[in-house]
């Protein structure tokens, strides 16, 4: 799979996000957390008036730097990430998902590396991210990324230097 790129969200994104996010937290957590859990984060995390809301904050809102959303060639929205700055000098990955097929073929190193660029230039030399679960299935990947352990399930890393 080729991958389009990775833009701002637009306002027309917002249903698409919202079901792409479901669709990854249900095939990634089945099995790890129970019904409930998975219920809770879907109601939270993927409420289309919230997502809508937050893609048309006008320059955003303190600690928040939008959706990111990458595309295939075809212009098929295939990942979604969300971030921000809520302390100063700290950027947190707030949501990164991928659609089932195309994983593993560099969308999610894509969008991290947009939201790590957005949080640098509003001052973030550290990055955090906080999982749902113990054994999650993304655990892998931050490792890879070179997040290490803060806590049970929170994880951080210094942001690596720009790619010239």
């Amino acid at each position: 799979m080729q991958l389009a790129g990775v833009r701002t969200a637009a306002a027309g994104d917002a249903t698409t996000i919202s079901r792409l996010l479901a669709d990854v937290i249900r095939s990634s957590y089945a099995g790890i957390l129970d019904e409930m859990p998975i219920r809770r984060m879907v109601s939270a995390q993927c409420s289309l008036p919230r997502i809508r809301a937050e893609i048309e904050i006008p320059g955003g809102a303190p600690g928040w730097l939008g959706w990111l959303v990458a595309t295939d060639p075809e212009g098929t929205l295939v990942g979604v990430a969300a971030g921000g700055v809520p302390v100063p000098g700290e950027g947190e990955v707030y949501a990164l998902a991928v659609a089932g097929g195309s994983r593993r073929h560099g969308v999610g190193t894509a969008l991290l590396a947009a939201a790590t660029d957005r949080m640098r230039s509003y001052g973030a030399h550290d990055q955090r991210v906080e999982l749902p679960a113990d054994d999650d299935p993304a655990l892998p990947f931050y490792t890879h990324m070179g997040f290490g352990p803060l806590a049970p399930r929170r994880l951080s890393r210094p942001l690596p230097p720009p790619l010239s």
